[in-house]
């Protein structure tokens, strides 16, 4: 990594295209993951990634960052886990005299939340202050996160025991949530072929993965994003579309009026990536998946049924009519 960050290429969107060919070289058959985060980046917003563990959460993150020019740091998230082990704390310098403040992981571009779900709500809700204001206060006296400031958390969907589930508020703070699955037959082939020739995931530069994007073209991007046209008659199609999650009978809890404007940006960021200036309901359809997913809770009789959330999400795209 170098120390000054790339300057913005004429054309952003040519980088951050590359950037998911450059991910490529070391993740494999994780396009969907990849563009996820990517539109995470450029909505300025969070990602919950669920997969089980062997699938590449880390190496993702690490390839993304090598290819954008960023920093990143990892925590494992564990019981023992304390707040100020994420966001710093005051040490006291025997030097000076006086207690200096040690900034934790949580400065960075791009972090890693490794399994956020085994650790306590206090731990947890460390991040929201990061998560939502790009600060964190310690003794009263806030600190400003790098920019980009990027949390990517992993969570395991088989195993649950020892672990202490997300609540509704701080799932409502992720933009997205991205499911990685287990690669099909080839794909698995692909990956071990790679290592079979000497592939090493603690080594991206040997992998050929470089950076072909800047946290400049981020933010030339993200401001391109903002600009993209939206109709208002697409604007009422999402709002039609969470508020039948609200009404859904097997849901306890729809999609909130944030999860509403989290799927208004990043509809407009899948739009302007495929290389458009407005947004269309198939880009709507695309995006309503990864961005409605964690904010709806479907009540017990429901689980107990077999009704699953993506389930719901596929009646309420089938049933909400698409604008012409």
């Amino acid at each position: 990594m170098t120390e000054a960050p790339a300057e913005p290429a004429s054309n952003p969107r040519d980088g951050l295209i590359r950037l998911r060919a450059e991910v490529g070289k070391a993740v494999v058959g994780q396009d969907a993951a990849v563009t996820g985060l990517l539109i995470g980046l450029l909505c300025r917003g969070h990602v919950l990634i669920e997969g089980v563990p062997g699938v590449a959460k880390t190496l993702l993150v690490r390839s993304l960052a090598e290819a954008l020019d960023l920093t990143t740091t990892r925590i494992q998230f564990t019981a023992d886990l304390m707040p100020g082990d994420v966001t710093g704390s005051l040490i006291y310098d025997t030097g000076t005299s006086n207690f200096v403040f040690r900034e934790g992981p949580v400065f960075t571009n791009l972090l890693l939340a490794d399994e956020i779900n085994r650790t306590p709500p206090k731990t947890q809700s460390a991040l929201l202050e990061a998560m939502e204001e790009r600060q964190v206060s310690v003794d009263g006296q806030p600190r400003r996160l790098p920019d980009p400031f990027c949390v990517i958390a992993t969570q395991n969907p088989v195993e649950y025991e020892g672990t202490y589930p997300l609540p509704e508020a701080q799932l409502d703070r992720f933009l997205l949530k991205v499911t990685m699955p287990l690669p099909d037959r080839d794909t698995e082939i692909r990956v071990l072929a790679a290592h079979a020739a000497g592939f090493d995931p603690r080594d991206l530069a040997a992998a050929g993965i470089s950076a072909v994007s800047s946290a400049g073209d981020l933010t030339a991007a993200s401001a391109a994003v903002r600009r993209v046209r939206i109709d208002p008659a697409i604007l009422a199609y999402i709002v039609e579309l969470a508020r039948a999650t609200r009404q859904a009978p097997a849901a306890a809890l729809g999609v909130s009026p944030r999860g509403a404007t989290a799927l208004l940006a990043t509809a407009r960021a899948w739009a302007w990536l495929s290389g458009r200036d407005f947004v269309t309901p198939d880009d709507v359809q695309s995006l309503a998946r990864p961005t409605f997913r964690h904010r709806i809770h479907l009540r017990p009789e429901a689980e107990l049924e077999g009704i699953t959330v993506d389930g719901v999400l596929e009646t309420v795209l089938a049933s909400v009519p698409v604008p012409r």
